[in-house]
């Protein structure tokens, strides 16, 4: 079982959206607006800053993003994980799903989710970010690292995210593909270019989509 992070395990976008507009602020760049961030949404971050706000100083935005996704995290504003949530993980694995994570994030963005008192740390059985992965959703070479290092075949895997890129990249690896339509800011036609195996309106309901699909492969035989 594969999980996404933003949008999907917890919901960031609109907290990122403010975020990363207080760094511009601090760094003297103008806001940019709502419509952008959502068009950009799902990509990695310092890709999208540049379409966000055009000549942007990267380096000065990194070292000042750090700062401020501290501050967040430490006032619980970003990543965080409701108990129903948690609890829908812990019926996966009660179920003997091998949890782990999939995302576009950094490994500096990761970081505070994988520390060892993390809610997450004896939950997941690893996890893969922009530190460990030499690709980005939506190239399906994201998921190389992860069906090597388990020996899955990509037909044993089940990735959920929110993005037409979460399924582009899951489709193109031949791994099963739930999206989950939590936060809003997509709805099912936005999948209309990509196969969906089941759409999911709150994380928790993946406990039973995830059985619906098993069951519907010892139908076929599979």
């Amino acid at each position: 079982m594969v999980i996404d992070v933003d949008d999907t395990l917890c919901l960031t976008e609109a907290v990122c959206f403010e975020l990363e507009n207080e760094v511009l602020a601090r760094i003297g760049r103008e806001p940019m607006s709502r419509a952008v961030h959502l068009s950009t949404w799902g990509r990695p971050l310092f890709d999208a800053m540049a379409e966000r706000s055009p000549g942007v100083d990267l380096e000065n935005f990194a070292a000042a993003y750090h700062v401020v996704l501290r501050e967040y995290v430490e006032a619980g504003r970003l990543d965080v994980i409701v108990p129903e949530n948690l609890r829908a993980l812990d019926e996966l694995a009660l179920a003997g799903r091998r949890l782990m994570l999939l995302t576009s994030r950094t490994e500096a963005e990761m970081a505070h989710l994988l520390a060892p008192d993390h809610v997450l740390a004896a939950r997941l059985a690893a996890a893969y970010h922009g530190g460990n992965t030499s690709f980005s959703k939506p190239d399906p070479r994201v998921f190389d690292g992860l069906l090597t290092a388990t020996g899955l075949r990509p037909d044993e895997c089940v990735y959920v995210g929110d993005s037409p890129g979460d399924a582009q990249a899951a489709n193109g690896a031949g791994v099963r593909f739930v999206a989950c339509l939590q936060s809003g800011v997509r709805q099912r036609d936005d999948f209309a270019a990509h196969h969906v195996d089941a759409f999911i309106d709150a994380f928790p309901e993946l406990v039973d989509a995830v059985v619906a699909l098993e069951s519907a492969r010892e139908v076929r035989g599979e």
